[in-house]
């Protein structure tokens, strides 16, 4: 996952894409409430724009207004991460299975680089997540399919509202790595069906210890 780019030119645009880069980055986190005047004043942008992302945000079920609230960044609930992961997992597996087939030999081995750098931010969680969705969104341009990159953009939005990475810990990192490995290999080889299982595999995992830090 990526940070998201302006669709258009327009100051809407350009403040959507600040609102989401920020969801993002951590700096509003689900459950806040970003009332209109805040958000123009913390991304310094007038207010109309602002007004227009936050509609576009509702639209695209990022935010929900509620009574005597207003606009609030929604939070998860654990059918809904559940069901998110359900989804990451037939595209991540797909995505592996075609860039096993039409990767190119560079993209592969800036796929291992990027993992390296994931083993390298043991210590940071916040870099090693931002350098995962990087490693992710460089599958599925690998993969060469164009409606997979805009399935890949939808789910990426409903990511943002999971909250704070799952990568702050050395052994998960560890895992996550290893597991990066095996897709990695699979893809370098051209073995479509070890890398649809070995991202299965990935995802499963991610989604277990997802669950498991809801529930602390």
């Amino acid at each position: 996952m990526t940070t998201p780019e302006p669709t258009d030119l327009s100051q809407g645009g350009v403040a959507f894409a600040k609102i989401m880069a920020a969801i993002q980055a951590g700096e509003f986190k689900p459950g806040d409430r970003l009332r209109e005047v805040d958000v123009a004043n913390r991304l310094s942008l007038s207010r109309t724009p602002v007004r227009e992302a936050l509609r576009r945000l509702e639209a695209e079920n990022i935010i929900e207004h509620r009574p005597r609230s207003g606009a609030v960044i929604r939070t998860l609930s654990r059918t809904e991460v559940v069901e998110l992961y359900e989804m990451r997992l037939v595209l991540e597996s797909t995505a592996a299975r075609m860039a096993a087939k039409h990767a190119a030999e560079a993209e592969v081995d800036a796929l291992a680089a990027l993992n390296a750098q994931i083993a390298a931010a043991v210590q940071k969680p916040t870099v090693a997540a931002a350098i995962n969705q990087q490693f992710h969104r460089s599958i599925h341009l690998a993969a060469r399919n164009r409606f997979l990159l805009e399935s890949a953009r939808a789910l990426n939005n409903a990511l943002l509202l999971l909250g704070p990475t799952t990568l702050a810990d050395a052994a998960r990192i560890r895992t996550v790595v290893d597991q990066h490995a095996v897709i990695i290999d699979a893809i370098r080889t051209g073995d479509a069906g070890s890398a649809a299982a070995a991202a299965e595999t990935h995802l499963q995992t991610s989604l277990r210890h997802r669950l498991m830090v809801m529930s602390a």
